[in-house]
């Protein structure tokens, strides 16, 4: 019996291997959502960074490129707040993404204004707002406006819409601080303050805000692919964006752990699982930059292939799949619907999943340009769990990655199927 035992832990070890490690995927969130990646945006070359990270590790688990380096580049106009992010109300510090975020597309700006704030009550009407305007009355003025109670007047639109001159404009937030990117630049600054952090009172606002646009922002996709040991010219594809917000200063930082470092790991912990276990079909990993610019990464690589999509059996799309505790959305679901029904059915037959809901098509994700290119696939998101999105709080600590295991396993099965 003791001869047994090496024999089985032999075994034991060999199917250990096989299988993708869930501490993989969570060691891959940690890293590319860490303050080092400066949130994988356009400040300190943060996507730069990120990119060189996901090259080495397809590398390192035998991932061969699609280029000379992984890399496809490609440029971009972008906004960016490098430096300096100072806001006082009243003398009173405001901390930047907590209390506060500036629009991406403001212009820098530093000076003392006073605080005008409209209300339904006192709000002018459009004529007397553009007179007010030619007098230049609001050269050194901060306007307050509150979406929520003048959002259907014709003035109101006129001051969101800055057709009066208004250096800076303060809208009130009610709930969340949602932050962006901007490939555009306004010529004046708006700056989102959380209600709660805003004194009803106030008379003065002190603003320090560094910003620099970039009209050639240097960037990158990358690409790998494990050669199928059947069918090599014929492929599946999985994708993912691994860029981010970046840096709104030095010190308010949007680390992206669930958008999307989550999706990342999945396409690397999937890398893991595939070169171990040779598939029958070419598999291509893509990890785009410039998605929350707008897909940018994808709409390039579409126009300027790397591979033939014509014989791209099928896509998988991942972009927030850090939670799962109510399952998971496919957008694109109720488009191919007897792939849809045969992903349901595998989750049933294994119970992997809480949930699985269909959703039509969708320009929200990378996966929509390989749609219109006529390539079958989905994009998978996961549903529940912590609300945090593009702000500060989308951290690697809070993210639990409940159903991420079942959620590879039901992958790999879809594939397997094929």
């Amino acid at each position: 019996m003791r001869r047994l035992f090496p024999i089985i832990f032999l075994f034991l070890s060999l199917c250990v291997k096989s299988q993708p490690s869930i501490s993989y995927a969570k060691k891959v969130v940690d890293t590319l959502a860490s303050k080092y990646m400066f949130g994988r945006g356009y400040v300190a070359d943060g996507d730069k960074i990120a990119a060189t990270y996901i090259a080495n590790e397809f590398e390192q688990l035998g991932v061969k490129s699609l280029t000379e380096n992984y890399f496809q580049k490609f440029s971009f106009p972008v906004n960016t707040f490098p430096g300096r992010m100072e806001v006082k109300i009243d003398g009173e510090i405001l901390i930047p993404g907590k209390d506060y975020i500036v629009k991406p597309s403001s212009k820098g700006l530093t000076g003392k204004f006073s605080v005008i704030r409209y209300t339904e009550t006192n709000l002018p009407s459009e004529k007397n707002l553009m007179k007010a305007a030619k007098r230049n009355f609001f050269h050194d003025k901060a306007v307050v406006i509150d979406e929520s109670v003048l959002a259907n007047d014709k003035a109101f639109e006129g001051i969101k819409y800055n057709h009066f001159g208004i250096p800076l404009l303060i809208g009130l937030e009610p709930e969340k601080l949602t932050w962006s990117v901007s490939t555009k630049l306004d010529e004046y600054t708006t700056i989102e303050i959380l209600k709660e952090s805003f004194k009803n009172d106030a008379k003065e606002i002190f603003v320090d805000i560094e910003q620099v646009f970039n009209y050639d922002h240097q960037t990158q996709n990358v690409l790998g692919y494990i050669l199928g040991k059947k069918q090599p010219d014929s492929s599946v594809v999985f994708m993912a964006h691994y860029d981010h917000l970046g840096m709104m200063g030095e010190e308010a930082c949007f680390y992206g752990a669930n958008d999307n470092a989550s999706g990342i790991a999945m396409l690397l912990h999937l890398a893991d699982y595939y070169t171990k276990n040779p598939p029958n079909y070419t598999v291509v990993f893509i990890a785009f930059a410039g998605e929350e610019a707008g897909l940018l990464g994808s709409a390039y690589l579409t126009k300027n292939p790397l591979l033939d999509l014509r014989n791209t059996k099928f896509f998988f799309n991942f972009d927030i799949l850090g939670t799962g505790d109510e399952g998971i959305k496919v957008v694109n679901g109720a488009v191919f619907e007897e792939e849809f029904a045969k992903l349901q059915s595998i989750n049933s037959t294994f119970n992997l999943l809480p949930k699985i809901e269909k959703r039509g098509k969708a320009a929200i994700s990378d996966h929509y340009f390989f749609t219109e290119q006529g390539v079958h696939g989905f994009y998978i998101y996961t549903l529940g769990g912590i609300k945090a999105y593009h702000d500060i709080y989308d951290k690697p600590e809070t993210l639990p990655l409940t159903e991420f295991d079942d959620l590879s396993k039901l992958i790999i099965k879809f594939i397997e199927g094929f």
